[in-house]
């Protein structure tokens, strides 16, 4: 998260808290320029944990990950699929002292954009420093309530909105109105999700940081990372200084083999969503029909993930699903997932947002394996 304090004690704000450019000026406009002149920060270390629960109970989770020695915690927001995101955050913020805060991701369809830009000062005053508002197209949260996911066009305006409002410039809305946020909070680093190519360059040309949606595979990796760079040059920007976050899979296992199996709905659901050319670039080659009968309410969040994997087999086989653990995921014993995370720090990624399988339950077992034996293996952080 750009805004957080990294192990070199930096933090990238100004003493008043807000955000500076490299002389020490205020930051305005669509996008924060990222700094320069910085050595670069340790490979930050996140992990997704839904608001699966009540927002107190969800709050042991972030704390027993800050105690690990995790760096961030980001939440999902889905509002028939969970809790509150924002109330859950409040609760974490309230409730913890060190761990970044994140939304991964909220969106700017089910939520007006001047919506979200209330909430996420409301939490960054409760966080100074430590809260970063992550966006995305919509998925589970515009699916079941029969909207459609957000345009590059609607995105590239929303998150204009957003950006201006968080620094307590006057928007016009339209038909007269015109407003301005009270007590705005301008250092909130605007985080874009993509995984497509026009989003990809969209974030590097207008967000303070990028989420990753196209896994660890080198070759995928350094595809997405490509459009983003074109994004951030087209605007004069510094791709090297813009933070990166990959979000994948993971799980610390002596046996791959069998526990692969349970990502056969995701390596569908890239499939299904336009991703069967990122795959065939890793040697999967799969074909998944548009609609998947059985699976409520999609194939990433289904909420009998059993019965999901069993019908995902007619497409990903398990050599497939094996195929697609090693390439995409971090799934393997401790030593490997350290060994690549390192390999991402050395191919300039800024942090990762480590996933479990499912959606309605937290991800205690991640946390406390990775806490344990990848943390400590890094050498980067002791818990």
């Amino acid at each position: 998260m750009s805004a957080l304090p990294d192990r070199h004690g930096q933090d990238g704000q100004g003493q008043d808290g807000q955000g500076q450019d490299g002389q020490g000026r205020p930051l305005t406009g669509d996008a924060r320029p990222p700094s320069q002149g910085t050595a670069p920060a340790p490979l930050r270390i996140g992990v997704r944990v839904p608001p699966c629960d009540r927002a107190d109970r969800v709050l042991e989770t972030v704390r027993r990950a800050e105690e690990l020695g995790f760096d961030d915690v980001w939440f999902p927001d889905s509002q028939l699929l969970w809790r509150d995101v924002f109330t859950t955050l409040t609760a974490a913020a309230l409730g913890t002292g060190r761990i970044g805060l994140g939304t991964a991701v909220t969106n700017l369809a089910t939520r007006h954009p001047a919506v979200v830009a209330s909430a996420a000062r409301s939490v960054a005053e409760l966080a100074p420093g430590r809260f970063t508002l992550g966006l995305g197209v919509g998925n589970s949260s515009v699916g079941p309530v029969g909207l459609r996911q957000t345009t590059s066009a609607a995105m590239r305006e929303g998150l204009r909105m957003v950006r201006a409002l968080l620094d307590g410039e006057e928007w016009d809305f339209g038909g007269g109105a015109k407003s301005r946020l009270r007590d705005p909070r301008p250092e909130v680093p605007l985080h874009l999700a993509a995984s497509g190519p026009k989003n990809l360059r969209l974030a590097g040309e207008i967000a303070d940081g990028v989420i990753l949606l196209s896994g660890i595979s080198p070759r995928t990796l350094t595809s997405a990372t490509a459009r983003v760079r074109e994004g951030a040059e087209a605007a004069g920007r510094d791709a090297d200084a813009l933070p990166l976050t990959v979000s994948a899979f993971c799980a610390v296992t002596d046996d791959v083999e069998a526990d692969a199996r349970l990502l056969k709905p995701v390596c569908a659901s890239i499939a299904q969503n336009g991703g069967a050319g990122f795959l065939a670039l890793a040697g999967i080659d799969v074909d998944v029909p548009a609609t998947v009968e059985g699976v409520y309410p999609d194939l990433v969040h289904a909420e009998d993930w059993k019965a999901a994997v069993e019908i995902c087999s007619e497409w990903i086989s398990d050599e497939a699903a094996v195929q697609f653990a090693r390439e995409f995921c971090l799934f393997g014993t401790a030593d490997h997932i350290a060994s690549r995370l390192r390999d991402l720090d050395s191919a300039g990624v800024s942090g990762v947002l480590l996933q479990h399988v499912g959606s309605y339950d937290p991800p205690t077992d991640l946390i406390e394996s990775v806490g344990a034996s990848v943390l400590p293996a890094l050498s980067l952080k002791v818990p």
